[in-house]
């Protein structure tokens, strides 16, 4: 692995990325022994062609708090958000995963193997701590 540094991106009408355009430090070579500089965060990016699909399950609060609890006819103000299902892609090796092994997924958080839902042909990943985020936009 090297540093690599984004310099430009293209994306489609919908604004998706569709092109990544990076260069890279053939002197960061991993097991080299640079250390001249730290890296700021590292991302382990998942090859489309060869990835498997998964079901990631992110959890959020119950009740929206920021509402109150109770709503005025005293029923509870549930977060609609409080699950959100979608579908993800996991590097091939993940195949052979047992239930509550857990992963740190890219900026994401902490996941866990679902011990009920997850199979060898879906695997199915429940968010158990999310990540708190350390960018600032410029």
């Amino acid at each position: 692995a090297y540093f690599v540094t984004c310099t430009d991106y293209k994306t489609d009408e919908a604004g998706n990325v569709t092109e990544v355009y990076c260069t890279y430090d053939p002197e960061t070579k991993s097991g080299s022994g640079f250390n001249a500089r730290k890296v700021k965060g590292t991302i382990h990016w998942v090859s489309a062609p060869h990835a498997i699909k998964a079901e990631a399950r992110l959890y959020e609060n119950l009740v929206d708090e920021e509402k109150g609890v109770y709503n005025e006819d005293g029923s509870v103000n549930l977060n609609p958000n409080s699950i959100v299902v979608s579908e993800c892609f996991v590097e091939p090796s993940l195949q052979g995963v047992k239930a509550f092994d857990r992963f740190q997924f890219l900026r994401n958080g902490f996941f866990c193997v679902d011990c009920k839902d997850s199979t060898g042909e879906k695997l199915v990943f429940n968010r158990i701590a999310s990540l708190k985020s350390s960018y600032k936009p410029a």
